[in-house]
């Protein structure tokens, strides 16, 4: 359906004409495009669409918070008058979280290894996803975050630089950095810095998955210890996701990647698989994910599209969970896993109960910025999941309603103040 016709420049010899209409997909944008490049004297110029016109000149931008209107308002907020708040903050360097943005800003950094499920792309093409962070920190927690991309993947490069930016910051938000490089990223940042270290990709996913399961096994009647747990996919989030729920004291977890079920006599175990083997599979067994299903009670996919289908969720105990979460395309066709699971999440907004972790990371940072927190706790992390879980309260709670949606407004105030009264409990 063609919307706009509109002649932007006429000449003697041709006409630019802007042309707007409504695809169905990318891909019917792409036909659209060739099909008029193949018309006689027709070149096409430049193809848009609303999500490129949206990050036309980036999401963000940075406003004065103080009046600049005269000479007075300048001599306080600049020269001379801000000389005698930088003597005070190098009398006493706690000022800075007092007297600068340091109180509520986050650094969101990425190397551009992991970006969405799309690769290594490096650190420009991560910006689009680092921007899009930053925003959602402000619309759902008032937090000021700024995207910082490095051009560089080598990983003492990037605990250095994050090193060296801190003083600004009231957190680091590590993002989109792939595994296992981030876990000894995020580990000596931690120990290097006074303020929070958080790997979203890591503690965001599985602070809502661990949220989400609660509220799960509420719907099924079914307790943790109970139960038998596969988590499909060990790297960044899978391995948060089980290090998390193994604080919730499940009757077993068995662990799942690219070569089948983690069990301590496998051989070629990097460190990280080696520490999930040791905690993970009491009964030490071997085989490939179709085998772990067997008796289960709970599937989580952090992995890739399509690895087992309806008849796999069958071997599945009764009142089966199932949570297939890689994106765009899970692990399990979502009304293939509806025919045996009784309760199916998604990491997708057009299926029910979508695990999502904007419910999780704008509310942590407000929480951590409120408590001026110098680190962060797993007992923080579980503050967030329970905080999570008890906004969807038992009038609401169903088998297609576990997670409350990412516009709630209620979700990030009640994960802040779970993480700050937490954050100050551990002071």
């Amino acid at each position: 359906m063609i919307t706009a016709f509109d002649v932007v420049e006429s000449h003697t010899d041709r006409v630019i004409i802007d042309l707007t209409c409504n695809a169905l997909s990318a891909n019917h944008a792409k036909d659209i495009t060739d099909t008029l490049g193949l018309l006689p004297g027709i070149v096409v110029r430049k193809v848009s669409d609303r999500t490129f016109l949206v990050h036309l000149g980036g999401k963000i931008e940075i406003s004065s918070k103080v009046p600049l209107r005269n000479r007075d308002d300048l001599s306080r907020a600049y020269t001379p008058g801000v000389a005698r708040v930088c003597q005070a903050i190098a009398e006493n360097p706690d000022d800075a979280r007092r007297l600068t943005i340091k109180r509520n800003t986050v650094a969101v950094v990425t190397d551009g290894s992991a970006v969405l499920g799309l690769g290594n792309l490096g650190p420009a093409a991560a910006l689009p996803v680092m921007e899009g962070k930053a925003a959602l920190f402000k619309k759902f927690a008032g937090v000021d975050a700024w995207p910082v991309c490095l051009d560089t993947q080598d990983t003492e490069e990037i605990i250095r630089a994050v090193e060296l930016i801190a003083p600004v910051y009231g957190g680091i938000n590590l993002e989109d950095i792939a595994a296992p490089r981030c876990f000894e990223i995020e580990a000596r940042l931690r120990e290097k810095l006074n303020i929070p270290v958080f790997h979203d990709d890591q503690h965001g996913t599985a602070i809502v998955v661990v949220g989400a399961l609660r509220n799960a096994l509420r719907v099924v009647g079914k307790d943790p210890a109970d139960c038998k747990i596969v988590v499909c996919g060990v790297g960044a989030a899978g391995s948060a996701i089980i290090r998390l729920l193994l604080k919730q004291n499940p009757g077993d977890v068995v662990a799942v990647d690219v070569d089948g079920i983690v069990h301590r006599d496998r051989p070629g175990l990097d460190d990280n698989l080696k520490s999930i083997a040791n905690v993970t599979n009491r009964d030490n067994v071997s085989g490939r994910l179709h085998d772990a299903l067997v008796g289960a009670d709970v599937f989580i996919g952090v992995s890739a599209p399509n690895l087992f289908g309806a008849e796999q969720v069958a071997t599945m105990n009764s009142d089966a969970i199932v949570f297939a979460l890689a994106n765009p395309d899970p692990e399990i066709d979502p009304m293939e896993a509806q025919k045996h699971a009784a309760v199916v999440a998604t990491g997708r907004s057009d299926f029910p109960n979508q695990i999502n972790n904007v419910l999780a990371f704008p509310g942590v940072f407000r929480g951590l910025l409120d408590a001026h927190a110098r680190t962060i706790t797993d007992s923080m992390l579980l503050a967030a999941a329970n905080a999570i879980a008890d906004v969807v309260d038992g009038e609401k709670l169903n088998a297609s309603f576990i997670v409350p949606s990412v516009f709630d407004t209620s979700v990030a105030p009640a994960v802040a103040e779970a993480v700050r009264k937490a954050a100050a409990r551990q002071a």
